[in-house]
């Protein structure tokens, strides 16, 4: 696992507030792989309600505050796999 696996998961499990209600992977090409469920966040990559794709540059975009997950999947920067609804569940932990 990566660095940046590791230091991601530990950022977002200091942002969400009791889990994510479904299940949402987060693809970051060349690292790995982040799960969001109900536990919270953890390192994997398991089947989800919806796989969210980006570059690690993107991402710790996103993770830093300096990339609107919304914008970045508007500019094609983001891909989205699955239910929409639990992306923007999700865009709304992560922003």
């Amino acid at each position: 696992m990566s660095d940046m696996i590791n230091a991601a998961v530990e950022a977002l499990g200091a942002k969400m507030n009791g889990g994510f209600d479904g299940v949402a992977k987060f693809v970051i090409e060349g690292e790995g792989a982040i799960m969001f469920d109900s536990n919270g966040v953890h390192a994997g990559d398991e089947g989800a309600d919806v796989t969210l794709t980006a570059s690690s540059e993107v991402f710790k975009a996103i993770l830093d505050g300096e990339q609107n997950p919304t914008a970045a999947y508007m500019s094609g920067n983001l891909k989205l796999d699955g239910d929409m609804g639990a992306a923007m569940k999700l865009a709304a932990i992560l922003g």
